[in-house]
């Protein structure tokens, strides 16, 4: 086992890999703190390349376990005020550099019963989480980041996925041209919907039981033309008050779970 205490080239890289995305890109590894996210991401299958754990206390049962899951990963015992440092303010009791997964759009299986969404251009990576986590929970198979956007795997991002980045696909395309030969590709009859707060139908009037590519746009523009001009379809959250529109990760949220009612209650 290496022992790390002092701010070596190697902590350097991995801390450099909290805030500098080109970095992270280039080590091709990002770090995962929490329980759950690192359980998750062993229970998917995700390729775990150091574990770094607190060189002062003795291991707690689940990190136990989580390293006997794992005899051939590296591990790293590094000093408690390091550790934090990784941690961004936590003190985590246990770090996992995990393996950087290729921008493949094939990683999201296409089925008779597709479910994909698009995030158009995100500025926030936490909007990028809790759209990914919402994804996750109403049972989408993969979430798309297009264009000039914040990083998935920003440590924000992978934070406020609580986990379901590891059990949901996430990403990244240039543009909506990939996406959308990509879709073609599958034969299947797609139906890409837009939201927007102008859209010509009601989300609940929609027929979202048939395959689905959803596009998210901009938290602050909206979808690009490009994207407006793709969708077979623009449809809209029907809201009240004084509020003009909902944040895109509720935005989101609120139609994967109509999708979701749909789905599970067909019209007979």
């Amino acid at each position: 086992m290496q022992r790390i205490s002092s701010r070596n080239a190697r902590f350097q890289v991995w801390q450099a890999s909290l805030t500098n995305r080109t970095k992270r890109q280039r080590s091709g590894e990002f770090l995962v703190q929490g329980v759950r996210p690192i359980s998750v991401a062993v229970d998917n299958g995700w390729p775990v390349r150091t574990v770094i754990t607190d060189a002062s206390r003795p291991l707690s049962r689940w990190a136990a376990d989580l390293l006997q899951r794992l005899p051939a990963v590296e591990r790293v015992a590094m000093a408690p005020e390091l550790l934090a440092e990784l941690g961004e303010k936590e003190e985590p009791e246990l770090i996992a550099v995990l393996e950087l997964p290729a921008d493949d759009l094939d990683r999201i299986p296409v089925g008779p019963e597709f479910l994909g969404v698009v995030f158009d251009r995100p500025t926030g990576p936490g909007n990028i989480g809790s759209i990914i986590r919402s994804a996750d929970a109403f049972g989408a198979d993969g979430v798309i980041v297009t264009g000039h956007a914040a990083d998935v795997y920003d440590p924000k991002a992978v934070r406020a996925t609580t986990g379901s980045l590891f059990a949901v696909p996430a990403v990244r395309a240039a543009s909506h041209r990939e996406v959308l030969d990509w879709v073609r590709r599958s034969a299947l009859p797609v139906a890409v919907v837009g939201t927007d707060e102008h859209g010509s139908t009601d989300v609940y009037d929609f027929d979202f039981t048939q395959p689905v590519l959803l596009l998210i746009g901009n938290e602050t523009a909206g979808l690009s033309t490009a994207w407006k001009e793709a969708a077979d379809h623009l449809v809209r959250i029907p809201i009240t008050g004084s509020a003009s529109s909902l944040n895109a990760a509720n935005a989101a949220t609120a139609v994967l779970y109509e999708i979701s009612r749909q789905r599970s209650h067909p019209p007979h």
